[in-house]
């Protein structure tokens, strides 16, 4: 299976980009989606970007990302998990859950 990472450019390099996300920094091939600027957002999958995002969209699938591993490290494992997709959350909850 393959996960999304939202990634934030920070230096473009022709048909490729320096970028951040979830605390790694990679080089990303950027033919995909087309010529890139510092701070846009990009849906990495392994290390090639396959969609361009929106900041809302990024924190909504790092929001997404955050609970999956939540439960693969064994949060709620003794009672249930209150989870709702972060597309249905307000803005106050979405940003309660990333953290901001």
């Amino acid at each position: 299976m393959c996960i999304g990472i939202p990634m934030q450019v920070i230096e473009a390099e022709g048909r490729f980009a320096q970028c951040e996300g979830r605390g790694e920094r990679r080089r990303i091939h950027t033919a995909l989606v087309g010529e890139v600027r510092a701070g846009d957002w990009l849906l990495v999958f392994i290390d090639d970007a396959r969609e361009r995002i929106d900041a809302d969209r990024a924190a909504e699938v790092n929001a997404a990302l955050d609970l999956v591993m939540g439960a693969m490290q064994g949060a709620g494992a003794d009672h249930a998990v209150d989870f709702a997709l972060p597309s249905q959350m307000d803005a106050d909850q979405l940003r309660a859950l990333t953290g901001q």
